[in-house]
């Protein structure tokens, strides 16, 4: 009886050991954009930080880097597959996989941005399949055709879902006419449970966790909805139609616009704040206590992101708006009241992270980075310079990991010393 005790306690430590690992994600801890780092440049040399390595033989992609021990992972397209592979602390390439089939419409690059906890690496599919890979060799411990097996459906470019971690779960958005959202065993890929059918579709964004009222929520945007899911059972608690808000001029330009949502959402105390781009307006939301019910606080039509994320600093909402799928300018709403604080003219939109007093702003045009300081006054810029290597849009958005900043364009990763001397 005493070694069938201890046996148990020794897999209840390792079962908490394993939940309460650190996880590296799409747009850093907690998908709000901001990296805890410290001691970083307040402002850069003339031609910018110093490039300590770049590799431009890499598959094409439009995801960002997940680094963890200084190890790059990074996913890419290879023929008709998503392919996810690692690259040491100077670019050296380690090891790769072909790991699931990747989106055969438009715009076919890699998009998912890799989920790593301990030494398990998490990853989705441009047609949504998972697979959980061994962090060090790149081995495959299992894949699951997602998408295909719950009868998911797909928008007009696929999947670009980062996978989220809940515990013990894996959790992705197949949508479609038998389930919505749906949570794998991280350790096995079998089906824990499945949330009930809204008919929708999936959208383009990763979801987010957060802890509320005693309870792991999940919340997340898919075509016409604004869902927030119990994590624990998959109950879908409340939803609103956010594709309802739309305005006449988003859907004049296109009939589309209203259901193409991209963005992580933001959260604070019971406030949720979604946007699209478009000028299908941003919202902030308010939860009720009992979770059932999803409320309008305020409507903005400044800060409109097409697929920059936005970072939550304070009491203010950061981020570049859509005039144009070319241009856009660089923004700042009060998150009390939702007024426009300032808006920038500089390049064009982009993407934008934060971390040591200053935001990271990624033009997706030309490839222009700027060191902004942290101010809701104005857009001060504390150095520039310009992207070398890779080809086409600047689509990925940006990470920092122990001082570095990693910038993926396409075919090309360059990691920059940010540290302050």
């Amino acid at each position: 009886m005493k070694k069938l005790q201890i046996v148990n306690l020794i897999i209840l430590v390792i079962i908490k050991i394993s939940y309460s690992q650190s996880i590296v994600e799409w747009r850093g801890e907690n998908r709000t954009g901001i990296y805890k780092e410290t001691n970083l440049l307040k402002e850069w040399p003339e031609n910018g930080p110093e490039l300590l390595w770049y590799n431009d033989s890499i598959y094409k992609g439009y995801s960002s880097a997940s680094v963890s021990e200084k190890i790059s992972y990074i996913t890419g397209i290879s023929d008709s597959m998503d392919v996810l592979f690692a690259l040491d602390h100077l670019g050296k390439q380690l090891w790769e996989t072909h790991y699931g089939r990747a989106w055969d419409g438009t715009f076919t690059h890699s998009r998912a941005t890799p989920t790593i906890e301990g030494s398990r690496i998490y990853i989705s599919s441009g047609k949504g399949d998972i697979a959980c890979l061994d962090k060090n060799t790149g081995k495959i411990i299992w894949v699951k055709k997602a998408s295909e097996h719950f009868a998911g459906t797909f928008g007009d470019w696929g999947i670009s879902e980062s996978l989220l971690l809940v515990d013990n779960k894996v959790i992705f958005s197949p949508g479609g006419s038998k389930t919505t959202v749906i949570a794998l065993n991280k350790l096995t890929g079998n089906t824990l449970w499945k949330s009930e059918s809204l008919n929708d579709t999936p959208a383009y964004v990763s979801p987010l966790l957060v802890n509320y009222q005693n309870k792991k929520l999940i919340i997340t945007v898919l075509s016409k909805y604004l869902i927030v899911v119990d994590s624990e059972n998959g109950e879908i608690l409340s939803k609103y139609d956010y594709a309802g808000i739309s305005n006449k001029v988003a859907l004049e330009l296109w009939e589309g616009a209203p259901f193409t949502n991209t963005n992580t959402p933001v959260f604070r105390d019971g406030y949720i704040y979604v946007t699209s781009g478009y000028d299908h307006v941003g919202v902030k939301f308010k939860l009720s206590n009992d979770l059932k019910t999803i409320s309008q606080e305020w409507i903005d039509t400044t800060l409109d992101v097409h697929h920059g994320g936005v970072v939550l600093l304070g009491n203010y909402l950061y981020g570049s708006n859509w005039i144009s799928n070319i241009n856009g300018n660089w923004c700042c709403i009060d998150w009390e009241t939702g007024k426009t604080s300032y808006e920038k003219e500089w390049f064009t939109k982009g993407s934008i992270i934060y971390a040591d007093e200053r935001f990271y702003c990624y033009d997706e045009k030309r490839g222009n980075i700027a060191l902004v300081e942290a101010n809701p006054k104005e857009f001060k810029i504390k150095g520039t310079f310009k992207v070398p290597y890779g080809r086409g849009p600047h689509w990925s958005h940006l990470t920092i990991d122990d001082g570095i900043l990693y910038v993926r364009h396409e075919n090309a990763i360059m990691a920059y010393d940010i540290r302050g001397k």
